[in-house]
């Protein structure tokens, strides 16, 4: 182990788990082929880090694609029902059942993971992302937490073509409503995060450009908008392979030694 971090870093022989949406993304299909967690993973295996990642499961022994998550998952959720009937209660129970072995898995990465990355967006609803952060931090591990800028210039351009039409304008501000479509071009976290995670982990973007021909990182539908980023995840990671970063403490009004690291 000491050879590998005098040749890699600190991060060498560390594990990492990868945490975000993947229920109510864009495309299940394309995120788990092109998503971040592609990039990242590379770029941390890398320095020596074991990535785990919950599109590419491990294999638990005796247990055959135990927990397993593809495009088609969401498809058990069809079979919900509401009614207060024993139709209906053993419909929620084949649907919690099926998903238990996800929970389960996911839950137990984390479990054996040094520190977690956490991808944020705030319009895109997720549950497992927040219940793997709380147990991550429960467990005193570091979570790295990307909160994007979030824009709709489709809907920006979209608002610009209909100009003049009242009633498609109407209509327009109806659906922003419904959605809801809440633009966050800040990439501002929520409040209760802030606490939860540590100031000093949060991160406007991920910094893919720099690093695009290094990796040979073909542009996708999903990247983000570098420009104007403050404080990408990629070149902190790279730092943080050479040494533990400190964390500011409000009462003495100077950076300390960052007790998150502990283990480091």
């Amino acid at each position: 182990m000491a050879q590998r971090r005098r040749r890699y870093g600190l991060l060498a022989g560390t594990t990492v788990y990868l945490s975000g949406p993947m229920d109510f993304v864009a495309s299940r299909a394309a995120e788990a082929k092109y998503g971040w967690r592609k990039r990242v993973g590379e770029f941390l295996r890398r320095m020596g880090v074991t990535v785990l990642d919950p599109w590419t499961k491990p294999e638990v022994r005796g247990f055959y694609e135990y927990g397993r998550e593809g495009a088609d998952t969401t498809k058990t959720r069809r079979m919900w029902r509401f009614n207060r009937t024993r139709s209906g209660a053993r419909a929620r129970a084949r649907c919690a059942k099926h998903f238990w072995q996800t929970l389960h898995i996911d839950l137990r990465m984390v479990d054996k993971s040094d520190f977690v990355v956490a991808y944020c967006p705030t319009n895109v609803y997720s549950v497992g992302t927040v219940h793997e952060i709380v147990v991550a931090r429960e467990q005193h591990k570091p979570v790295l937490f990307v909160s994007p800028q979030v824009t709709f210039p489709t809907v920006d351009e979209l608002e610009r073509h209909l100009a003049g039409d009242r009633t498609a304008t109407t209509l327009l501000k109806r659906l922003e409503s419904e959605v809801p479509i809440k633009p966050n071009p800040d990439g501002l976290p929520s409040l209760w995060y802030m606490p939860l995670v540590g100031t000093e982990s949060f991160f406007d973007g991920f910094g893919f450009e720099p690093y695009r021909k290094r990796f040979r990182w073909r542009p996708a539908a999903s990247d983000e908008d570098e420009r104007g980023l403050v404080s990408p995840l990629l070149p902190f990671l790279e730092q943080l392979n050479k040494r533990v970063p400190p964390k500011w403490d409000n009462r003495l009004g100077r950076y300390v030694r960052n007790d998150d690291w502990l283990l480091w």
